[in-house]
């Protein structure tokens, strides 16, 4: 199981994987979810520090992220690396040939992973005798293009202090969600300073500075991989975020509430 995972299973009909594959068709038809398990692929096997797939290429199908963390990313050509999202169970990581053109990000492993392909061919036929299937993609992928377009807003004008903070909330809230009947303020988050440094366009260092003033300040401690939300309502200031929109993150329906 991939640290930071959710432990518990809750098989498809069909051979379909758990709990996170399911919800993410949430609201689609038995007689869908049961095609959707039948079409896909099995799951495979990805560890930790793997790519799933680089740029410029796709994994040829919709890839979805069966178990596991996995960040995105685009590369420059000199190395540099900048994580666009951090993909959690139950994510949409490509939709593939129904994009035509090829990837401009990568996808790699933070944890061990399980990823699994629906074909295109599969998700045509779906879409067609099952709408809800595709309005279920398409809500999903407008729900990580919000997500895109504030931490492009993050990257753009925030300072480091709220990038930092406002990306530990994002990825706490979004986590939380997936097990909402646990209430602890402390998450197994498997990122190091670099990751962080990638998402947020800052050096480690300045990482590093911005982690411990946190720490210091009594808002949040981040130690081995390990996240604690000291005080939330300080967290969400610093941050610089509506609640109600740090509520949405964790709900990738909230667009039709």
């Amino acid at each position: 199981m991939a640290k930071g995972g959710n432990d518990s299973k809750d098989p498809l009909p069909g051979g379909g994987w758990q709990a996170p594959w399911k919800e993410l068709f949430e609201g689609c038809s038995s007689e869908a979810l049961n095609m959707i398990a039948r079409a896909k692929s099995d799951g495979r096997k990805v560890r930790a520090g793997q790519e799933i797939f680089g740029p410029g290429r796709r994994p040829g199908g919709v890839c979805l992220l069966d178990d596991g963390w996995v960040s995105l990313y685009s590369l420059l050509p000199d190395g540099r690396r900048q994580i666009l999202h951090f993909a959690l169970p139950g994510a949409v990581l490509d939709f593939g040939p129904v994009l035509r053109a090829n990837a401009a990000y990568g996808a790699q492993a933070l944890t061990d992973a399980v990823v699994s392909l629906l074909p295109q061919e599969a998700l045509d036929g779906l879409s067609r005798s099952h709408p809800e299937v595709g309005l279920r993609l398409a809500q999903v992928m407008s729900s990580d293009r919000s997500l895109s377009y504030d931490h492009l807003t993050s990257v753009g004008r925030r300072s480091a202090r709220e990038r930092v903070a406002h990306l530990l909330l994002e990825l706490f809230v979004r986590a939380r969600a997936q097990w909402p009947c646990h209430r602890v303020a402390e998450l197994n988050l498997p990122l190091t300073q670099a990751h962080i440094g990638e998402a947020t366009a800052l050096t480690g260092v300045h990482v590093n500075r911005v982690l411990r003033e946190l720490r210091n300040d009594g808002i949040v401690g981040f130690h081995y991989r390990r996240l604690t939300i000291l005080d939330p309502d300080r967290l969400i200031d610093v941050s610089g975020i509506d609640p109600q929109l740090a509520v949405g993150w964790g709900k990738p329906d909230a667009i039709d509430e």
